[in-house]
């Protein structure tokens, strides 16, 4: 895992090439709606992506993590498909929804039915390469869903120029974020992580809730600023001595987002967690973005050398997806 890590950059620099060298068969077109469907490690990117778009599509951007599409769902949807694997069941079954209501697809996978059914139906598919844990391939469907998005002119091509700065940045201060990865790993050591973002980047806290998840072996939460302020903030009363505060942040965070999450902060020291900031690095939105995903990264996979376990074992999901297939 800490090789796939190390190799984030080149696999942003790879996924561009990917993007820009695939030829639509789709023709263009005007959609309503835009729902990206896929889970776990497939499906995170959209969450991201949809922070980027909020403030820029003038249609409706949805992430749907289900069997089921929304019922709007209909010709005039696009509808695209991110299965790292191919074989997700889930996906599977709401991709197959979208072919009956009528829906433009996309698909995004590494292969398998999927891929298969891409080909089958003379679907638009965009290949990555296989052969990794779909959480480590984040790079891949994240910027294949930015070239969708370009493609069909819901938004520019200002990305690709940011997103390179990024791989520049990560390789040129990997170092040091790697020293910084560590000693935060230290310090989260056998506490229960919290992580607390601004709304406006909670998909890349869900990202570092999921690495926990996944690479450190451990149950972890999330919330987002403010509306975790109506509610989650009640729930501060109790000793926390056994808790570790993340915020991720950026410098130029929402100056109300930023108040609210100092006067947090003052009112949850009273029970002594430990609290940790994070702030991103760069100049554009990009690299501020995946600086944040890669340094939190380095952070899961630090974690569970710490606590003596392997990153890549996912063992229980390997179980579940068995039972399912038993069923």
């Amino acid at each position: 895992m800490k090789q796939l890590v190390l190799d984030f950059p080149l696999q942003l620099h790879e996924a561009l090439i990917i993007g820009k060298n695939h030829r639509y068969i789709t023709p263009p077109s005007e959609f309503s709606n835009i729902v990206v469907t896929g889970l776990g490690g497939s499906g995170i990117g959209a969450s991201i992506v949809q922070n980027y778009v909020f403030d820029k599509l003038k249609i409706p951007f949805i992430v749907n993590k289900d069997y089921f599409l929304p019922a709007f769902v209909n010709k005039n949807s696009l509808v695209i498909v991110c299965s790292y694997s191919g074989n997700t069941e889930e996906t599977l079954m709401a991709m197959q929804q979208a072919r009956k209501k009528r829906a433009t697809i996309i698909c995004i996978t590494s292969g398998g039915r999927v891929s298969e059914y891409a080909g089958e139906k003379r679907l638009d598919c965009i290949l990555v390469p296989a052969g990794m844990p779909p959480r480590s391939c984040l790079g891949y469907s994240l910027v294949q869903l930015l070239c969708v998005l370009y493609n069909f002119g819901y938004i520019s091509n200002g990305f690709e120029r940011e997103i390179k700065a990024a791989i520049k940045l990560m390789k040129n201060g990997q170092t040091d974020i790697q020293q910084n990865a560590m000693s935060i790993a230290k310090k989260m050591l056998g506490k229960t992580p919290i992580v607390y973002s601004s709304s406006a980047i909670e998909g890349v806290a869900i990202r570092f809730r999921q690495q926990l998840n996944e690479n450190s072996k451990l149950l972890a939460w999330h919330g987002a600023i403010p509306e975790m302020n109506h509610n989650e903030l009640v729930g501060w009363r109790d000793d926390a001595t056994d808790k570790v505060v993340i915020n991720l942040r950026n410098d130029d965070d929402y100056s109300r987002v930023q108040l609210r999450m100092e006067i947090g902060k003052k009112i949850m020291k009273k029970y002594k967690p430990a609290i940790i900031d994070i702030y991103s690095q760069g100049k554009t939105y990009w690299e501020r973005i995946f600086y944040l995903i890669h340094l939190t990264d380095w952070v899961s996979v630090f974690l569970a050398d710490l606590r003596g376990l392997d990153a890549t074992e996912v063992k229980v999901i390997d179980f579940l997806k068995k039972s399912l297939a038993d069923s």
